[in-house]
């Protein structure tokens, strides 16, 4: 079986949505190619038309850094969409060695019992690995063996949470694109995408489009069915030597309404958890 052509498949994905008044061209009667045409992005990355035809085709998948810095800029990629694009080119062995079990480190797991705010550690592809008691109460898929982009995509209840459900999707796709970078052939992760490809259209869509983003902190809205809207801060940190995995935090204004949600939050939740006969406990 042939090597997926990730680093072709994403060329295509970025040519097809740059807008050419954006690369500088002009743009003369109707277009029946969207976005750019291989010869103009060969034009303005200073290559051959037929070589930039190899790369999409996965006919050549080890152009030089300096080309593939030439499409970048033609196709106005950032910083971490240039890098991106730099991981896919790497000739990667087709065997792999059987990834062991993720463990979180101990120190880790101390913090997230000492810490008042809702926390949880998650792997590169999104499985929740740990997480403390009130980050159950903000949501019950942040616990351990969950996987967050099933969830958001196949979950009506996930998806309630998020009143803005179209952007946090596509921020999560892009996220995990990041994750991953050119180990989309990863058994692992080519299971999780066809499952998610079918089970969600938008997710297929998403997908296709090949955007990266860096995984960062931000604002974050949530809907809680006890509490209402919720406005968040989210702080994702990476930890050392553990492969990948993030130490992600929420956090809310002090002072503010969602502050004081998130207390009444903490109150219920270690009160259910630390009285045996509560609905919960266990």
């Amino acid at each position: 079986m042939s090597r997926p052509n990730a680093l072709g498949e994403y060329l295509r994905a970025r040519r097809e949505l740059t807008d050419p008044t954006d690369a500088g061209l002009p743009v003369v009667g109707v277009r029946r190619t969207p976005g750019l045409r291989r010869e103009e992005v060969a034009t303005l990355a200073g290559i051959s038309a037929d070589y930039y035809l190899r790369l999409e085709q996965g006919r050549d998948r080890n152009p030089s850094p300096q080309v593939l810095e030439s499409l970048a800029r033609v196709f106005r990629l950032d910083a971490i969409a240039t890098e991106h694009l730099l991981s896919l080119s790497t000739a990667r062995p087709a065997a792999r060695r059987r990834t062991p079990r993720e463990v979180v480190p101990p120190g880790i797991l101390q913090l997230l019992d000492a810490i008042n705010l809702p926390a949880f550690v998650e792997s590169r592809m999104f499985d929740v690995l740990a997480a403390n008691r009130l980050a159950g109460a903000v949501s019950p898929n942040l616990r351990p063996g969950v996987n967050r982009l099933r969830t958001i995509f196949l979950d009506p209840a996930e998806q309630a949470l998020y009143p803005d459900w179209e952007k946090t999707a596509g921020g999560l796709v892009a996220g995990f694109r990041a994750s991953v970078g050119g180990d989309v052939d990863d058994p692992r992760i080519v299971q999780l995408v066809g499952e998610l490809s079918l089970g969600s259209d938008k997710f297929r869509r998403l997908w296709a489009r090949h955007d990266v983003t860096a995984l960062a902190g931000g604002s974050l809205a949530l809907c809680h069915p006890q509490l209402g809207r919720l406005e968040l801060a989210r702080e994702k940190l990476p930890i050392a030597d553990s492969g990948g995995q993030i130490l992600a935090i929420y956090h809310a204004e002090p002072g503010s309404e969602s502050a004081r949600a998130l207390e009444s939050l903490r109150s219920s939740a270690y009160a259910a958890t630390d009285n045996p006969s509560a609905s919960g406990a266990g």
